[in-house]
């Protein structure tokens, strides 16, 4: 019964949170962001409807008529979910199937297979959709067979394209979890005890290693479904599925908002709650512990930690020693050379030429009368990248957009990390572990919400702007909020991860001795937890600013474009434009070259998205290791022939002979 109650006050914690959300798109659109007040009123108007079902209507802005909601929304929100379900199932069976059968593999193989892994991480989804409906149009041009449909229209719905784009990232990111857990598996004791009874590899693997890595296997699977959600809004612009997205756009009221995310939030709640109940992850407290924890009490804490902290010893240090030790590894040195280099030279070309780009409309031949090409011109000439439809050069686009994009995405990831460490040490530090897991359920709903979704809900009000009106925002401001909106949205999440860090720290065996000794909470803090937390913040950096990457490019396709998206006249068929020619604008501005078959308008802002990715991928990879080595796990690395022969050549010369020996007489014996 009590596990009923806080599964229902969970629920109902989400859906609140879930009400609190859809006004916001309401009251960004007044302008006047300043005034809370103006919110809460709103709120508590939409309560007031909410709670009447005779005001759940479906409404498209500037329309007459009104539709119940649910029987509106039910039909593409059971399309949406069929293609999300059917992609999730044939991900996890693949990816189940393929850890089976490469872990019989030798461990070179393996290792290289998870390299290879890494690799198809730093590739965007709409890369995927690009290579399949270019080898689709391929295949067809050649043989004249259709594989599948490239697009829905009217009662022709597209199954199979959206479902294999979908399915491809989760179960390249299942995959390579599965092989590190089965992997870190075979390491433990009981394994070898099995083996030593003459169980064989694959019996182990079946009976015992799978069963002991579901688990795991579970809660990280929520990453990837959080991942795979973000996803498929986007495959479902691309592919033309009119599912719960098309819906969202159309009407975008908060009736509309709410009863959509409700919709999504349910099912995953309910399914993650029955799987945590089957791996009996409800956690149990005893007494006695809860009697030796204080009850938390944040102003007084925070004061209390404000007052002991040592302001002097906080002072900003360059750690010069673990600075080299980094740019040694050169994984690290690359990544970083990438990019210095990359927003380096951005700076100094906007500098130079004012943010200049070259313009051609119209390409003539050598003769000045017959024309060769015109916008969009293709890679080569005019320009080495070609333009885009009104004739502006790609590269000179990119050039100029990549401080915008690579600047703020590492500002936003780096707010995400600092501000999640600050509310991971009060989490840590000064919750009782009861208050934790109910912290940590609570967060633990952001998972069941496509994050591309709420950050598009909260921005479309701050960024569009209407064909020759006048904006509510300044640009500054709505670079300002867009930071604040896409850190705010994540922060829960690292705080409690980092929490959990530090929880785990603490209970380790030489935080004990360093308290028995007399160190206080600080000195813990700085001397002993910080030096082993470090690694995994840079981690962790790294993966939020890849993330960011993600969402700027799935806002691209949604035209939201960072700093302000112009939206073009309907009436001339103007695409949008970006402000600041920013690499997801470049890529919302020919979202449209599926159909024409232009594809090097996409492929080039992906391309450079992708470069950016692998770079802090090789940072990434760097960092581990490196710490990797500090504790002695390294890899093996081959020996060179020369590096051989110098070891036998030593060898055989300190070898013993027979001429080496010199009989000495004993002089007693003469």
């Amino acid at each position: 019964m009590k596990v009923v109650i806080k599964v229902t006050l969970f629920y109902l914690l989400g859906i609140i949170g879930i009400l609190c959300i859809s006004v916001f798109p309401q009251f960004f659109a007044k302008g006047d962001i300043t005034n809370i007040i103006l919110y809460f009123h709103d709120l508590w108007k939409f309560l007031g409807n909410f709670i009447q079902p005779g005001s759940w209507t479906y409404q498209i802005e500037g329309s007459i008529g009104e539709f119940p909601i649910f029987k509106t929304l039910w039909v593409p929100f059971t399309y949406s979910m069929s293609i999300l379900f059917s992609a999730i199932c044939i991900a996890f069976a693949i990816a189940f199937i393929l850890a089976f059968f490469v872990n019989s593999l030798p461990k070179q193989v393996v290792q290289g297979i998870k390299q290879f892994l890494e690799f198809l991480e730093t590739i965007p989804d709409l890369v995927f959709v690009v290579l399949l409906q270019m080898l689709v149009i391929y295949i067809y041009n050649k043989t004249g067979v259709s594989l599948f449909t490239l697009g829905s229209y009217m009662d022709d719905r597209a199954y199979a394209g959206p479902i294999i784009t979908l399915s491809i990232l989760p179960m390249i990111f299942l995959f390579k979890i599965l092989l590190f857990l089965i992997e870190e598996e075979f390491s433990k004791d009981y394994v070898r005890f099995l083996k030593s009874k003459g169980l064989s590899k694959t019996v182990i693997l079946i009976r015992h290693v799978f069963r002991n890595i579901l688990p795991s296997a579970f809660h990280q699977s929520k990453l990837i479904i959080w991942a795979t959600l973000s996803s498929q809004f986007i495959i479902e612009r691309i592919f033309n599925v009119n599912g719960l997205t098309f819906y969202i756009i159309e009407s975008f009221s908060p009736m509309t908002i709410a009863v959509s995310l409700i919709l999504l939030f349910t099912p995953f709640f309910i399914t993650f709650q029955l799987i945590d109940l089957w791996v009996d992850e409800a956690t149990t407290f005893e007494s006695h512990d809860l009697a030796k924890i204080p009850s938390f009490q944040p102003i007084s804490c925070v004061m209390k930690h404000i007052k002991i902290i040592h302001w002097k010893k906080l002072l900003p240090r360059i750690p010069i020693a673990s600075l080299r030790r980094q740019l040694k590894n050169y994984k690290f040195a690359i990544g970083c050379l990438f990019f210095i280099l990359t927003i380096g030279g951005s700076i100094g070309y906007s500098i130079i030429t004012d943010n200049h780009v070259d313009q051609a409309n119209i390409f003539y031949e050598e003769d000045g009368t017959t024309i060769k090409s015109t916008p969009p011109h293709p890679p080569g000439h005019p320009f080495l990248l070609g333009s885009d439809k009104e004739g502006f050069d790609l590269l000179d686009q990119l050039i100029i957009g990549a401080k915008y994009t690579l600047v703020f995405g590492f500002l936003i990831a780096f707010l995400r990390v600092a501000i999640g460490l600050c509310g991971g040490i009060l989490f840590a530090f000064s919750i009782s572990k009861r208050k934790q897991s109910w912290l940590s359920k609570i967060v633990d709903s952001i998972h069941f919400l496509p994050l591309t979704l709420i950050a598009y809900i909260l921005l479309k009000p701050i960024l569009q702007l209407g064909w020759e009106m006048e904006p509510s925002y300044t640009i500054s401001e709505r670079i300002l909020i867009e930071i604040i909106i896409l850190t705010v949205l994540v922060i829960p999440l690292t705080t409690v991860l980092i929490g959990k860090d530090i929880t785990n720290i603490l209970q380790q065996e030489f935080i004990t001795s360093a308290s028995v000794l007399g160190g206080s909470r600080f000195h813990i803090l700085r001397h002993h937890v910080m030096p082993h937390l470090f690694p995994k913040l840079t981690i962790l950096f790294g993966q939020q600013f890849i993330q960011v990457l993600f969402i700027f490019i799935h806002l691209g396709m949604l035209d939201l474009f960072f700093g302000g998206t112009i939206m073009g006249s309907a009436m001339f068929n103007e695409p949008p434009k970006s402000l600041t020619n920013e690499w997801s604008g470049v890529i919302g501005n020919t979202v449209h070259s599926f159909k024409s078959g232009q594809y090097w308008l996409i492929l080039f802002p992906l391309l450079a998205f992708m470069l950016s990715i692998f770079a802090m991928q090789l940072i990434i990879n760097g960092i581990k290791e490196v710490q990797q080595a500090k504790i002695g796990v390294t890899a093996k690395k081959y020996k060179s022939k020369r590096t051989i022969n110098h070891k036998e050549n030593t060898e055989n010369m300190f070898a013993p002979t027979s001429n080496r020996f010199q009989l000495v007489h004993d002089k007693k014996a003469r």
